[in-house]
């Protein structure tokens, strides 16, 4: 059975394929695929770091899972195996993941996020009022993405005593009531 949900963020998107069947099971699965976009102006490496970011934040890779192999991302991409190495490096170098020789690439640390069930909630409510009443009020993409960085901006310039506090102590993997 095949799960598989695209997710975008900043002209980068990513499919996460929770399949639990693999054609070569001598190969180690990866549950994500790497989608690049060459009209973003990111380079090639940055798009797979953030990738891999973005997923380790929203909680859709956790520790110990494995990314893809070098060998298939570069079949997968049609890119240089540099490309990918000088990336996993970079994320190796930032401490979030290592290699195991004959094993592969695994996710060492994830930061603490909210979990999936609170993040798919968040990311329904998101979509179904402000970003409806944004396209509504006739924005387009870039008109949205402007208007939500411009408050962000706001909403973490405001002192933190004004800004709202999780004291549920809910954690990553933690569902809400």
């Amino acid at each position: 059975m095949q799960d598989a949900s695209e997710y975008l963020w900043y002209g980068l998107s990513m499919t996460l394929d929770t399949r639990e069947d693999s054609i070569d099971r001598s190969a180690p699965v990866s549950s994500m695929v790497f989608r690049l976009d060459p009209r973003s102006g990111v380079p090639t490496y940055l798009q797979l770091v953030h990738q891999v970011e973005h997923a380790l934040r929203l909680g859709y890779l956790t520790q110990g899972d494995q990314l893809p192999r070098v060998k298939d991302v570069v079949a997968s991409l049609s890119i240089n195996p540099n490309t990918v190495l000088k990336a996993y490096r970079d994320l190796e170098q930032k401490g979030f993941i290592g290699s195991r020789p004959g094993q592969g690439t695994f996710v060492k640390v994830a930061p603490d996020t909210v979990g999936l069930p609170e993040l798919t909630e968040l990311r329904r409510t998101l979509v179904a009022g402000w970003l409806r009443d944004a396209a509504a009020a006739g924005l387009d993409e870039d008109g949205i993405v402007a208007l939500f960085m411009s408050a962000l901006r706001d909403f973490h310039d405001r002192p933190a005593e004004r800004r709202p506090s999780r004291r549920d102590g809910r954690r990553r993997g933690e569902g809400v009531a």
